[in-house]
């Protein structure tokens, strides 16, 4: 029987279903860890124990830091989807609704998505590693030994700065978007003027778009924040455990952003 034991537990069926039961108790753990964070800056939030000095120091580094490859990555976006579907839409006959197509797909998903890619791989790994750092260093135990709670000071500023600051870096780089995205079509088809793909993007551009496009970038924002910095909380094990936690954190935050880029599509366009 020993030697079933020890052949069953050699077998590669057995070390694939470990590690599969390992990575959903690790993910389980690590929702149910963010969620409790959560839940503490909540309550911070509404007994409005906010330190606006640190606040406007994440705010700066979360929207102006993030800014320039934000813009970039969205531009260079807008600049291919223009590139491509510009010529074709042409060829059919629909040259007036180039504007159209290019605004919704910039205001209603690749606007939002690609600015908190962007935002992810700048600020949401630096909040980790900063985190991961401090944890060890010992520094949040240190923290912890003065009373002071890490959740109001390090995971609220950085949250709220997410949650507040993200709307505007998407409004900026959207609207950066569907400029260069006209400016492309001018240049890649000459029977389109600047005057007629403005007015194909006013007559396919809605408030209630603009409003879900805010609402969703921040939520992107704040739960970037959230899972980095639980992330980079969470880790353990020298400098190794650093890479280990900024690595987990990315990763954690690109899944985050699809599942509610997801839930938002369902909620308000299926």
């Amino acid at each position: 029987m020993a030697n079933v034991k020890l052949y069953l537990k050699q077998s590669l069926t057995y070390q694939i279903t470990l590690m599969f039961l390992k990575h959903v108790r690790e993910f389980f753990e690590t929702f149910g860890n963010i969620a409790y964070r959560f839940c503490e800056v909540l309550k911070y939030i509404i007994t409005f124990q906010i330190n606006f000095k640190q606040l406007v120091e994440q705010a700066s580094r979360f929207a102006v830091d993030s800014l320039p490859i934000t813009l970039s990555i969205v531009s260079m976006t807008s600049i291919i989807i223009a590139m491509q579907i510009a010529p074709e839409m042409v060829k059919q006959g629909a040259k007036d609704y180039i504007g159209l197509l290019v605004s919704l797909t910039m205001v209603r998903e690749l606007g939002v998505v690609m600015s908190g890619f962007a935002i992810i791989s700048m600020i949401g790994s630096a909040q980790a590693s900063e985190l991961a750092t401090m944890r060890v260093t010992e520094q949040i135990d240190a923290m912890k030994a003065l009373k002071v709670s890490p959740f109001k000071y390090l995971f609220l500023p950085r949250v709220l700065s997410g949650f507040i600051m993200m709307p505007f870096v998407v409004i900026i780089s959207s609207a950066l978007g569907i400029i260069a995205g006209g400016l492309t079509t001018m240049a890649a088809v000459k029977d389109v003027t600047w005057l007629c793909y403005i007015t194909s993007v006013w007559q396919g551009l809605y408030i209630r778009d603009i409003n879900i496009m805010l609402f969703k970038a921040a939520c992107f924002g704040g739960c970037i924040s959230l899972v980095s910095s639980s992330c980079g909380y969470d880790a353990k094990g020298g400098a190794k455990g650093v890479g280990i936690a900024t690595t987990k954190a990315v990763v954690w935050s690109f899944v985050t952003i699809v599942v509610v880029d997801c839930i938002f599509a369902v909620a308000f366009y299926f």
